[in-house]
C-alpha cells in the first residue's frame, strides 16, 4: 500500500471561494446557525441533567444525540468559519485526516443513536409492562457505547485507507471541509478499493440502523392499529412524532448530499446540501424535540425562572 508523500503538507479547501464578496453575509448566516445549534443542544443537555424526572432511557439517548450534534457540527464548521473570517483556505494533512475521522464518526454515531432511540420507542409502546425491567441503565449504556465503538471503527477504517494514499503537488479539495469522496478524487493513487469499501461496508453501516428504524416503526404501527382508544393512539403518535421528524430530516439531507444524480448536481448546490446535513439538521433537532415535548418545555421554564430569581432577588415571593 503506498505511503503518503513526505513532501506533502497541506490541502487547499476551495469552500465558497467563488463568492468572496458574499463572505460577510455567509459568515453571519453560518455563525448564527452554529451558535443556535450550540445553545439549543446545550439547553437540551442542561434540562436532562438538571431535572431528575428526565433521567430515563428516552432522555438519556436524547442527551447523547445532543452531544453528538454539537461535535458533528463543530467538526466541519470550524474550517468553514475560518475560511470566511480569515480568508484561510489551507488545512494541514494531519488536521484534514482528523477532521475526516470526526465527521464520519459523529455522522455515523448519530445514525446509530437514531436506531437505538427507535428501539427504545418500540420497547416502550409494544412492551410497556416490561419496559423498565428490560431497559435498565446498564443496557442503555451498553447500547450507547456499542454505537460509539461501531461508528469509530467504521470511521477509522476509511480514514486510515485514505491517509495511506499518495498525494503530491498542490491539492485542492473542492469543498469547505475534508469530505472523504472529494479527498479521494485528488489522490495520485488507485482509489478503487476505497470506493468499493464506501459502497459495501459504508452502505451496511448506514443501512443497518435505517432497517432497524423501519422494523421498529412497523411493529409500533401494528400496535397502534390494535389500540381501541383514540386517546391512546394520539399519545403514541405524539411520543414518536419528534423522533420520526428527526429521522426524516437526517436521512433526507443524506439523500440530498450523497444520492443525487451527478449530472444535476452543481458544486454550489452540493455544498449547500452539505450545509443542510452538517449544520441545519443539528440546529433543528433541539427545536424538534424541545417544542414538542412538554416535559422539556416545563424544565426550560423552570430554569429560566430560577435564573431570573437569582438575578433579581426582589422577584421572589
Amino acid at each position: 500500500m503506498p505511503n503518503t508523500s513526505t513532501s506533502f503538507e497541506h490541502f487547499s479547501l476551495l469552500g465558497f471561494s467563488d463568492f468572496p464578496s458574499l463572505y460577510p453575509y455567509l459568515l453571519l448566516v453560518f455563525l448564527t446557525m452554529y451558535l443556535v445549534t450550540l445553545m439549543g443542544n446545550i439547553v437540551i443537555l442542561s434540562c436532562i441533567v438538571y431535572e431528575q424526572k428526565l433521567h430515563s432511557p428516552m432522555y438519556f439517548f436524547l442527551s447523547n444525540l445532543s452531544l453528538v450534534d454539537i461535535c458533528f457540527t463543530s467538526s466541519t464548521v470550524s474550517t468553514l468559519l475560518s475560511s470566511l473570517l480569515f480568508n484561510k483556505h489551507s488545512i494541514s494533512f494531519n488536521a484534514c485526516m482528523a477532521q475526516m475521522f470526526c465527521f464520519v464518526s459523529f455522522g455515523n454515531l448519530e445514525n446509530n443513536l437514531l436506531a437505538v432511540m427507535a428501539y427504545d420507542r418500540y420497547m416502550a409502546i409494544c412492551n410497556p409492562l416490561h419496559y423498565h425491567v428490560k431497559m435498565k441503565n446498564s443496557l442503555c449504556v451498553t447500547l450507547a457505547c456499542t454505537s460509539f465503538v461501531a461508528a469509530c471503527s467504521h470511521s477509522l477504517l476509511h480514514t486510515v485507507m485514505v491517509a495511506t494514499l499518495q498525494y503530491t503537488g498542490v491539492k485542492q479539495v473542492n469543498h469547505f471541509f475534508c469530505e472523504i469522496s472529494q479527498v479521494l478524487s485528488i489522490s495520485d493513487s488507485d482509489t478503487t478499493l476505497n470506493f468499493l469499501l464506501i459502497v459495501t461496508e459504508g452502505a451496511v453501516s448506514v443501512g443497518a440502523p435505517f432497517i432497524c428504524i423501519i422494523l421498529s416503526y412497523m411493529w409500533i404501527l401494528m400496535a397502534i392499529v390494535q389500540m381501541q382508544s383514540a386517546e391512546g393512539r394520539y399519545k403514541v403518535f405524539s411520543t414518536c412524532s419528534s423522533h420520526l421528524t428527526a429521522v426524516c430530516l437526517f436521512y433526507g439531507t443524506i439523500v440530498s448530499v450523497y444520492f443525487r444524480p451527478s449530472a444535476s448536481a452543481s458544486v454550489v448546490s452540493s455544498r449547500l446540501a452539505t450545509i443542510g446535513h452538517t449544520l441545519l439538521t443539528p440546529m433543528l433537532n433541539p427545536f424538534i424535540y424541545g417544542l414538542r415535548n412538554n416535559a422539556i418545555k416545563t424544565v426550560v421554564k423552570k430554569l429560566i425562572w430560577r435564573n431570573m430569581s437569582t438575578s433579581f432577588p426582589g422577584n421572589k415571593r
